[in-house]
């Protein structure tokens, strides 16, 4: 087993605390990222000709909603099936190759790791443990690795 049922409860409790205000928190996730590595903005297609400032605009906020939610459902998935499945409208492979061909590499995914627990950790500060930090390491180190593994 990849994930314990408790990790997997941990991770969709927390998240049943957030979603209210996830589009919120998720761009939150992604402008830290940025704060960290100012440069990682020019990976994303849509933001390279895009004039807009980064929080206002609508495509990052998408794909950092989508990315938050793929990191929650990874944990139940990976406790129903014991791999990460991303979605019915995109694929593992699809994602490999966004992150190729934008030159993602190890540092970029462990800075965004980084970001996603800081960003939980403020969410929901009173459930804030070890547990609940390793619990999303997991789902999100599984997600990374079924990237990289098609990359």
């Amino acid at each position: 087993m990849v994930i314990t049922a408790k990790q997997e409860a941990l991770v969709v409790s927390s998240w049943n605390e957030m979603k209210d205000d996830a589009p919120t928190f998720a761009l939150k996730f992604f402008l830290r990222l940025f704060e960290i590595i100012p440069s990682a903005a020019k990976r994303f297609s849509f933001l390279r000709d895009s004039s807009l400032p980064l929080d206002k605009n609508p495509k990052l906020k998408a794909h950092a909603m989508g990315v938050f939610v793929m990191t929650c459902e990874a944990a139940t998935q990976l406790r129903k099936t014991g791999r990460v499945n991303v979605g019915a409208n995109t694929s593992v492979q699809h994602l490999a190759s966004v992150h190729f061909k934008a030159g993602v590499a190890d540092v970029h995914f462990e800075v965004l790791k980084f970001a996603l627990l800081e960003t939980i950790k403020e969410a929901v500060p009173y459930m804030w443990s070890e547990e609940l930090k390793e619990a999303w390491s997991e789902s999100y180190d599984h997600l990374v690795v079924a990237i990289k593994n098609e990359m």
